[in-house]
């Protein structure tokens, strides 16, 4: 089998849906499979996609085990030559898998590949390439200064913003949300390591690859990645939650920074976690809500009046304007996965938010559905 789609899944089930209806289309004529791990959704997450998809194959975990151990559990069942690590919330394209292939037969030394992310209104996602977290890198990471000097080789070096997003680069870190991987690598390496638990695990993995001799490549290839990083960065859960990764991280690659690392890092979390805290009480003692017009909508589809009517929109165009604010519904009956991906990407400007019309639900998919 060519390639091996795993994707645990955890309280998504519409974007879930769309994410394995991507999929199917995306791997048209390939020999390849899909795994699905459940960590155990609180929802009906299972009932509701199971029945749609019985070429698929589910694994039911009756605990939260984590990122780490769900795909390990699908990796280990994998049969393709190239194991695609996926998020549920990611739409992906046949060019996102056909040109990686490409890639690594003929790139011998490449390990894994990661491509051009963005969000579910065309943005590109700096997370889909970034260098290792050494205590440097972590420090300015940490303490604002790749922020303040997004193009700096010295302090940006995290997200890598000084290379050209729109060309491929060796890098070093990869995304979990789309890791496209050789088996027999993935095997060397004994998948995830499980002492992560989210985030982090990808870093590990992307750095134990380079150490065994292979080579981590961004390729600038479209996916739509709805959640980012998955967590609100103001959020006190995600501050503690990822840099207490990186504390593992640095214990088990850096232990001889210890001295240096641990201290920095606490302080980081600290700061961090004390800065989104008393960002929240000023917004909720200051800050009052704006109330912006959302725009014109405008219904991309071949029956625009039916799916309008279903969507409850009242007043729409057929057309994107080109300035001006505007919510762009996309039908995904009219449109292939590959079409959706192209047209935000492409069409991807301030002012516009696009959605996607799932025709099976007859709802809309958004980010805000998060």
């Amino acid at each position: 089998m060519d390639v091996s789609i795993v994707i645990v899944s955890y309280r998504v089930k519409y974007f879930l849906e769309q994410t394995i209806a991507a999929a199917r289309e995306a791997v048209t004529g390939i020999d390849a499979e899909i795994i699905v791990v459940d960590n155990n959704s609180p929802d009906d997450t299972m009932a509701h996609v199971k029945p749609r998809f019985p070429d698929v194959t589910f694994v039911e975990n009756h605990d939260n085990v984590g990122f780490a151990r769900a795909n390990n559990q699908a990796i280990n069942m994998a049969r393709g030559r190239y194991i695609l690590i996926l998020n549920p919330d990611t739409i992906i394209t046949t060019r996102s898998i056909t040109e990686p292939m490409q890639w690594m037969q003929s790139h011998p030394k490449c390990g894994a590949i990661g491509v051009h992310m963005i969000d579910g209104d065309g943005v590109f996602l700096p997370e889909s390439k970034r260098a290792f977290p050494s205590p440097w890198v972590s420090f300015c990471k940490i303490f604002g200064l790749s922020k303040l000097f997004p193009r700096s080789r010295w302090f940006a070096k995290y997200h890598l913003r000084y290379l050209d997003e729109h060309q491929p680069h060796s890098v070093d870190i990869l995304a979990g949300a789309y890791m496209f991987c050789r088996a027999d690598v993935l095997q060397q390496m004994r998948g995830f390591d499980e002492d992560f638990f989210m985030y982090g695990e990808d870093i590990d993995l992307s750095y134990r690859m380079v150490q065994a001799g292979y080579q981590n490549w961004y390729l600038p290839v479209d996916i739509i990645h709805y959640k980012g990083e998955s967590t609100k960065k103001d959020s006190l859960q995600y501050v503690r939650i990822f840099y207490n990764a990186m504390l593992i991280f640095y214990r088990k690659h850096f232990p001889k920074f210890r001295v240096v690392a641990y201290p920095i890092v606490k302080l980081g979390v600290w700061v961090r976690q004390s800065l989104a805290m008393l960002k929240r009480v000023f917004k909720s003692l200051f800050c009052c809500k704006k109330k912006d017009k959302p725009g014109q909508w405008v219904v991309l589809s071949d029956r625009a009046e039916q799916v309008a009517q279903q969507a409850g929109i009242a007043d729409y165009v057929t057309a994107i304007p080109l300035q001006g604010k505007a919510q762009v519904l996309i039908d995904n009956r009219c449109h292939t996965y590959s079409q959706i991906v192209e047209t935000i990407a492409t069409r991807s400007r301030k002012g516009l938010n696009f959605h996607i019309y799932s025709e099976q639900n007859q709802l809309i998919i958004t980010p805000k559905m998060h």
